[in-house]
């Protein structure tokens, strides 16, 4: 599907406020309601716009937050994989390219809790293995 300069604006909108109604982002894109109703419809259609998220104030969520880089044994992945699935406090896993096989991010409540999951990875079959970075402030955050 092509993307125009109008769905670029639209989704730049949304990404701001998810929760903007359509007569508001119609408002400020100058254009009709029906045709950002319709425009919308064919991005989540087409899978462009997968879903909408709630951004949670970082007061009122997990404010413990880590990046941790794997190495992982050949053909370890998939155990290893398994074994982050069941870990609460973790929230996304990439591979990747270069020294690192998986990049994993972890958001926790406390250090202790931060400090056990770490222990579950670092003990995890098929991690070879892993380097801990603590987020310790945002300075920048463009959305998801």
């Amino acid at each position: 599907m092509q993307i125009d300069e109008l769905d670029k604006s639209l989704i730049t909108l949304l990404r701001e406020n998810a929760r903007m109604p359509v007569s508001m982002l119609a408002r400020r894109l100058g254009i009709a309601r029906t045709t950002v109703q319709a425009r919308l419809e064919r991005l989540e259609k087409s899978g462009t716009i997968q879903g909408y998220a709630v951004v949670i104030n970082p007061s009122h969520r997990a404010n413990l937050r880590a990046t941790v880089l794997l190495n992982v044994e050949t053909r370890g992945q998939p155990a290893v994989l398994s074994r982050l699935k069941t870990l609460p406090n973790v929230r996304r896993v990439h591979t990747t390219s270069g020294r690192f096989d998986l990049i994993v991010t972890l958001e926790a409540t406390t250090t202790e809790e931060l400090d056990d999951t770490l222990d579950k990875i670092g003990e995890a079959k098929g991690v070879r293995s892993s380097e801990s970075l603590i987020h310790l402030a945002t300075k920048l955050n463009r959305g998801r």
